[in-house]
């Protein structure tokens, strides 16, 4: 069976017990964790499946324990002879399409996942920031609220889907964009249980310093095509690290990157890893994209169908 993306999900997928049924039940995926603890130097399937949601929500944990059981499912899906044409990810999940897409390898992309994991956990512990979800705006007058801001850092950030975008900021300009949006006719505010401010500036030292460790590491051409967050086309494999570098602190551009692939006739696809977040988005991008969620075996068993 071949689809036409592999969507990778990003932080908040992350859930105890996660991936502990493809452990059990698929070679290949537990080989996944077997390597991917041996990369990252502690016990990746412990921390999945035992770990509480407060310990799995840091974000030094949930990168590496997301990127992980998405490539386990990967693994457990090529296993069943199920194959993509295109990759992408939101956010973190596009380290998953790069290494789903063979520009760097497993050990790799989890020594690449767990320094951003702990670069941004850095960064978001030495700034008061934070992101809410703002429902039922259109995306030009969320803008124009964060524009109006004047007490401090917030920016649009998430474009998830027609009528839901997320914002991201210093607490003060946080709440003060959201009482712009709210005053502008959104339907709701829903703050998100994250710690840092991502993809805005206040990510721009952990950024520089992503940057700087992955030019150490050897890229490879992508062995299928990439959509990126940052433009929502498709990947070029050369300048990695600036791009990389560029990726943590702009806005990840979903609707389009979406869009795009669509245009170029993906119109089936399956979410590779914890969760239906991405399965969600896709409906209301729309109706003619098809979408299954992989988190587990019964999941890989039905997109093999």
């Amino acid at each position: 069976m071949e689809y036409g993306f592999a969507f990778f999900p990003g932080q908040g997928a992350q859930a105890p017990g996660m991936g502990k049924d493809l452990f059990e039940n698929s070679a290949a995926a537990r080989l996944v964790f077997e390597e991917a603890s041996d990369g990252a130097g502690l016990d990746v399937a412990k921390l999945c499946f035992e770990s509480d949601k407060e310990t799995l929500s840091r974000t030094e944990n949930s990168q590496i324990a997301i990127f992980t059981h998405s490539m386990a499912a990967l693994a457990a899906l090529r296993e069943a002879g199920v194959t993509f044409r295109a990759a992408a990810g939101f956010s973190l999940g596009e380290y998953t399409a790069l290494a789903a897409a063979g520009v760097v390898s497993l050990a790799d992309g989890v020594k690449i996942v767990s320094m951003r994991g702990r670069l941004m956990q850095q960064a978001a512990d030495a700034t008061d920031g934070g992101m809410a979800a703002i429902l039922g705006l259109d995306d030009a007058l969320i803008e124009e609220a964060c524009a109006k801001v004047t007490s401090g850092v917030v920016r649009p950030v998430n474009y998830n889907c027609p009528g839901q975008l997320v914002i991201a900021g210093e607490k003060a300009a946080l709440a003060e964009a959201v009482e712009n949006c709210k005053a502008a006719g959104a339907r709701r505010a829903v703050p998100l249980a994250v710690s840092g401010a991502f993809h805005t500036p206040l990510m721009a030292r952990a950024a520089a310093e992503l940057k700087a460790f992955v030019s150490d590491f050897t890229f490879s051409a992508p062995q299928m095509d990439i959509y990126s967050n940052l433009d929502g086309k498709m990947l070029e494999a050369s300048g990695l690290p600036a791009h990389l570098e560029q990726h943590m602190v702009s806005p990840v551009l979903w609707t389009a990157l979406v869009a795009n692939g669509m245009a170029a006739g993906l119109t089936t696809a399956c979410e590779v890893g914890p969760g239906k977040t991405l399965t969600g988005f896709a409906g209301k991008i729309s109706k003619e994209l098809i979408c299954k969620p992989v988190s587990d075996m019964a999941g890989v068993q039905s997109a093999a169908e």
